[in-house]
Formats: structure tokens, C-alpha cells, sequence
């Protein structure tokens, strides 16, 4: 008897991209950036490729807000890191000039 597909969940969805970038380029990074009150200018964790969506996916009980942004190089399409932003105070995310967003999404989503 053929088993019927389990629909994704939610939080699968929302962290699917970063498993599949982890698999795709293991040497990837994560950098973590908490806001209290404004973001903090430097990461404070660096995190493995594998570790990325496990770190989000911990957050997402906790109540955290939590966007992920997967970067470029400026006007690159090769993913250079990825950046998790994880808040509570609902601060709006920082701008990165410096960078090419690839993909991005929030949690929960808008």
C-alpha cells in the first residue's frame, strides 16, 4: 500500500531554502545578528552550514522573530554566506548595501 505524502509544515517551508543550500555548498556559513533594541553591526555566532537551519528551527518555538537573508557577493549570484536575524522588539532589518540579497524570508511570515 502506497503511503500518502505528508504535507510540509509551516516551519518546513520557511527553512527548506538553507537545508537545501547547506547540502548543495557545505563550506556555506551563517552568520547570527540579534537585535535589542537595533542590530548589532557584527554576528555574534558564526555558524556551519549544517547548523543554520537547526539554529533557526530552535528559535521558532521560543517565539523569536526570525529572517534569514542568503547573500552575494555586490552584483554576484554565487552565495557568498548566509544572515539570520533574529529579533523580538520587531526591528526593521538593516540594510546591507554591500551585498546581493538572493533569497530572503521571514518568521513568522508576513
Amino acid at each position: 500500500m502506497a503511503r500518502k505524502p505528508v504535507d510540509p509544515t509551516p516551519e518546513e517551508i520557511f527553512l527548506a531554502p538553507l537545508v537545501r543550500l547547506a547540502h548543495s555548498d557545505p563550506p556555506i556559513e551563517g552568520l547570527v545578528f540579534w537585535s535589542q533594541g537595533g542590530w548589532e553591526a557584527d554576528p555574534t555566532e558564526v555558524l556551519d552550514s549544517e547548523e543554520i537551519a537547526f539554529y533557526a528551527e530552535g528559535l521558532i518555538p521560543e517565539g523569536f522573530a526570525i529572517h534569514w537573508r542568503i547573500v552575494a557577493l555586490p552584483g554576484g549570484t554565487v552565495p557568498d554566506h548566509v544572515r539570520l536575524y533574529v529579533t523580538e522588539d520587531g526591528s526593521p532589518l538593516p540594510d546591507i548595501p554591500d551585498w546581493t540579497v538572493l533569497s530572503t524570508a521571514s518568521w513568522p511570515s508576513a
